[in-house]
């Protein structure tokens, strides 16, 4: 299944989103802010990893999230001008804390 990349880019929601107080998207003004003096990159990475100790909770899906809600208020403060990529990541270096329940002897 394949959702839309689109974003909405109407007068209002630019303004909105210039004036925006919530924390997605003052990182992504911190973020632009860095590149002030300078041009982006050709793409901006946002990166987000968890863990693989453990089951899956709300918490793994909460990193993944998080770093979605920034690029997305990213792309919308740059007028989506400006190439970004998310990469996710499990990080197996991670110390394992306990073996999961579901994984076998």
């Amino acid at each position: 299944m394949t959702g839309s990349n689109t974003i909405d880019l109407n007068p209002e929601m630019l303004a909105a989103a210039a004036e925006s107080k919530a924390w997605p998207f003052e990182e992504a003004k911190k973020i632009i802010a860095r590149y002030k003096d300078a041009d982006f990159p050709e793409t901006v990475l946002f990166e987000t990893g968890y863990g693989p100790s453990g089951l899956p909770h709300i918490g793994t899906f909460g990193e993944v999230a998080r770093t979605t809600m920034v690029r997305h208020a990213f792309r919308v403060l740059t007028e989506d001008k400006v190439k970004t990529k998310l990469l996710c990541f499990s990080d197996d270096m991670d110390g394992m804390r306990k073996i999961p329940d579901n994984v076998p002897d």
